[in-house]
């Protein structure tokens, strides 16, 4: 099935008369795990919408070690460096959970953009809650625990998936959060023991969403409550005007 502009929350936000400009000329693609979106200084020439796929933005140091500094769902976009003017950006986008997504040609969206309208305030605001995001992440990687770090990913990754299961090794949670995989390990064995997490070659499953946000710090609380406060959910229906 292919996915549907109204899975991702900036598109479905957007006045009827907007998205009967841009709605003809999304494209639906698909993102399987690993697959890279944009490397490091590349020029983009078009944004993503992700409806059920994960994007993680990371910085990549010179030795090829990485770390994430934002988690990317069906509640933003891909591609910020177009609209902000900069057209490239020094992060790699790396699809963290496979899924779906609709892509725009950058010209579309500047032109959309250019008029001064409700897709411009709508992606600057986006844009305040993603710094908001990478701010976070760094404070937090600087002055929390491995276990509450931990926890902020699987919250963060939580609330962009239709339900409590993630596909991820601790191999590569260890390479987005930056940190060594025998500290991704011990915290998830924590977590299990807790019974919080279910943890089966791969696969999570989250069994104690309040538990598990009460184990948290006070970083994800910080980051949902600004993107809810920015982006209010307001899906409006292109065929039928609601």
């Amino acid at each position: 099935m292919s996915p549907s502009p109204q899975q991702n929350h900036l598109l479905a936000s957007l006045p009827c008369e907007v998205q009967q400009r841009l709605f003809p000329y999304l494209k639906p693609v698909t993102l399987p795990l690993g697959k890279v979106l944009y490397e490091s200084g590349e020029i983009q020439h078009q944004v993503f919408f992700p409806t059920d796929a994960i994007i993680s933005l990371l910085n990549v140091m010179e030795n090829g070690a990485s770390a994430e500094i934002a988690v990317v769902g069906h509640e933003g976009l891909i591609g910020v460096s177009l609209f902000m003017g900069g057209e490239s950006t020094p992060s790699r986008a790396l699809v963290q959970s496979a899924g779906s997504a609709l892509k725009l040609s950058a010209s579309r969206l500047k032109a959309e953009f250019d008029r001064h309208g409700e897709l411009l305030l709508l992606l600057l605001r986006y844009t305040q809650s993603l710094i908001t995001q990478m701010a976070q992440t760094a404070v937090c990687n600087r002055h929390h625990s491995i276990d509450q770090q931990l926890c902020r990913w699987l919250l963060l990754s939580l609330d962009r998936l239709p339900g409590n299961q993630l596909v991820m090794t601790q191999e590569l949670i260890a390479n987005m959060l930056g940190v060594r995989r025998e500290g991704v390990t011990d915290a998830a064995g924590k977590l299990q023991k807790l019974g919080v997490i279910e943890y089966h070659r791969g696969h999570i499953s989250v069994l104690d969403r309040p538990r598990l946000e009460a184990l948290c710090c006070e970083c994800y609380a910080v980051v949902k409550k600004e993107t809810d406060r920015l982006l209010p959910w307001h899906p409006n229906n292109l065929t039928t005007g609601n």
